[in-house]
């Protein structure tokens, strides 16, 4: 699988105060923010805190590894016949990505995304 960026999703029951300490806090700059997220730099990698994956207080979501690909379809047929458990197939989620959810051993989620060349991340917005 050619992995073309990635980035450690932190998923928090308080997502607001979470943006605010590492944006505030530790100082990162800012990549990009979205309607229910921000991403940040942190050195050659990004950390994104994205709000509408928030837990509840009961509810602990663990470590997702956010893995951007080419092509997801045959990505997930890839991963499929290697064995890797895919807890979601591939889809269009209403932000625009081609998504899919694997899991590792521990059971850690992977989000594996393509990006549509329509898609904003992929066009220069700069004016």
């Amino acid at each position: 699988m050619e992995i073309l960026s990635s980035r450690t999703l932190l998923i928090s029951r308080d997502p607001v105060a979470l943006t605010a300490f590492y944006r505030d806090r530790l100082g990162l700059a800012i990549a990009r923010e979205y309607p229910g997220g921000t991403v940040f730099h942190a050195g050659t990698s990004l950390i994104e805190i994205p709000a509408h994956m928030a837990t509840s207080s009961d509810v602990d979501a663990g470590d997702v590894l956010w893995l951007q690909v080419r092509d997801v379809a045959a990505t997930a047929e890839e991963l499929g016949a290697a064995g890797v458990p895919i807890v979601a197939g591939p889809e269009t989620k209403p932000w625009g990505l081609i998504e899919m959810t694997a899991s590792d051993p521990d059971g850690r989620r992977l989000i594996v995304v393509e990006i549509p060349a329509d898609h904003p991340l992929r066009r220069d917005v700069r004016e």
